[in-house]
């Protein structure tokens, strides 16, 4: 349970769903977390979660929009005020925008790169940095199967997570040398409450949920927790070899062959 001791980690989107299980999985692991969320409500509640339910936590929740470089800038640096350098970034905010290509107004495709790709970058251009002159970190982008599999009525948001795989690959390549390594998680279906609501809001909740967890091999779908594993992972020292590369967990769905 010791895995991260020592490292400071910023997650992003920290409030609910995979970035509070990463939040949650990074304090078990003896990390310093600051939860940076646009719902600093919702940022403020995981965070005494954390602390209630792992001894010896250390969080500290940040209201930050990851559309605005200067808000992520000032997370990174109460981040460094509360705990020191940042040695971990997990880039996890996102929303989804699906739209037909044809009638999608302007704001839409704005508002999907503004937070799905631009957060990433804007998050990445914060803590780089310190890391290089430090020599030392790991950037872990949360990407999507939608960046490798299309599937019609999605757009734009593939295209934005496509982006994240580039940005991801182009990073690591260039820092490298500096020993700052720069990776992507591509979920697949994960439960979280996004999942639930869209079950809900269709005709036959039950039939739709059938029908998300027929799809992967494995029967079912996710659980924010082992998205939060692969993290833990890929912060860890466990991992330094791996870099410029991309961790798919969707029970084997993007492998499936489909008639």
């Amino acid at each position: 349970m010791n895995r991260l001791t020592g490292k400071v980690a910023l997650v992003t989107g920290a409030g609910r769903g995979i970035g509070a299980a990463i939040a949650r999985a990074f304090a078990a692991e003896g990390a310093a977390v600051v939860l940076a969320e646009l719902d600093g409500a919702a940022a403020e509640a995981t965070a005494r979660e954390i602390a209630n339910g792992v001894r010896g936590a250390q969080t500290l929740a940040v209201q930050t929009d990851v559309t605005q470089p200067a808000s992520v800038r000032a997370a990174v640096e109460a981040a460094q005020r509360a705990f020191g350098p940042v040695g971990v970034l997990v880039n996890n905010a996102g929303i989804n925008v699906f739209a037909d290509p044809l009638t999608m107004t302007d704001d839409d495709w704005r508002r999907c790169f503004a937070v799905d790709l631009d957060g990433v970058w804007n998050g990445c251009r914060a803590v780089l940095p310190d890391m290089v002159q430090r020599r030392a970190g790991s950037i872990i982008n949360i990407a999507s199967t939608h960046a490798f599999q299309i599937i019609p009525g999605c757009f734009p948001y593939p295209v934005a997570k496509h982006g994240v795989i580039g940005l991801t690959r182009a990073l690591g390549i260039e820092y490298a040398p500096n020993n700052v390594r720069v990776n992507a998680i591509a979920p697949g279906y994960i439960e979280t409450q996004l999942t639930h609501d869209w079950w809900n809001a269709q005709p036959d909740p039950q039939a739709a949920r059938k029908a998300t967890l027929d799809l992967p091999p494995m029967k079912r779908i996710g659980r924010p927790e082992e998205v939060a594993m692969t993290a833990v992972f890929l912060a860890s020292d466990e991992a330094p070899f791996i870099n410029a590369s991309c961790i798919t967990i969707d029970g084997g769905r993007t492998a499936l062959h489909h008639e």
